[in-house]
């Protein structure tokens, strides 16, 4: 998996990690790769529901202690 780009959203509550996250995804090309990482817990529920309403694809959800790493393409 090539991911275009990385946003480090950690440290940031809501609603800043979507924020940012809709941000660097207006200014990726189609198909790019956003790797997020947050540790705002609202972040589980919002970063889907995000995906979800945009139309952007999320890949893939991971969890290592607090922090989330999502990686969502942009549709």
């Amino acid at each position: 998996m090539d991911i275009t780009d990385d946003l480090d959203a950690i440290g940031l509550l809501c609603p800043l990690p979507v924020l940012k996250a809709r941000k660097r995804l207006a200014a990726l090309p189609t198909g790019a790769l956003l790797r997020m990482q947050a540790d705002d817990p609202a972040a589980i529920v919002d970063v889907p529901h995000y995906c979800h309403e945009a139309g952007h694809e999320l890949v893939s959800t991971a969890q290592d202690g607090r922090i989330l790493t999502f990686i969502i393409r942009k549709v």
